[in-house]
């Protein structure tokens, strides 16, 4: 898909609407247990189409951006204005062929770094939320935009993994 950034982080908040973002987080480790549970390694890693990305490779996606979360956030906890690098998702997925190989591991993986991030977003103060970034490609963003994309990407992905498991 190719989107701008605007046009990225325009489609990531409509999926989130007014929902609360870190409650999705919370909850996304979760549905993805259950949308998996009785699915095949086989049906987990059958692409849609070749160009898409198969359930296991989006739970792979989701395991290797939770530690780009991590590591984003305590650099704009420990330096509020530091720049953010981006990230080009399909040369991450290009080096995943370890975590694509083991979905339910991937997911494993998932979740532990969710875990660490929501405790650490629990821990933060009001004017913690506030501190922010300098993202390459989307310029300011403070950890509350942060966690509100990541609440949308949770939302995105998991509709594309049921939607792929449905065989739709």
């Amino acid at each position: 898909m190719n989107e701008t950034a605007k046009e990225y982080i325009s489609r990531l908040l409509e999926y989130l609407g007014d929902k609360d973002s870190v409650k999705i987080m919370s909850s996304t480790p979760k549905k993805l247990k259950k949308l998996i549970k009785t699915a095949s390694k086989k049906e987990l890693q059958k692409r849609p189409k070749p160009d898409k990305w198969s359930a296991a490779e989006i739970i792979a996606h989701l395991a290797e951006v939770e530690i780009v979360l991590a590591y984003r956030m305590r650099m704009i906890l420990s330096v509020s204005g530091t720049p953010i690098q981006a990230m080009d998702q399909d040369l991450w997925m290009k080096n995943a062929g370890s975590i694509i190989a083991d979905p339910k591991a991937a997911l494993e993986m998932f979740t532990v770094q969710r875990e660490n991030n929501l405790a650490l977003l629990d821990s933060l103060s009001k004017e913690q939320w506030s501190q922010y970034g300098m993202h390459a490609e989307r310029g300011k963003e403070s950890i509350a935009h942060i966690v509100n994309l990541y609440g949308g990407h949770d939302l995105n992905h998991l509709m594309q993994i049921e939607a792929i498991l449905k065989g739709k």
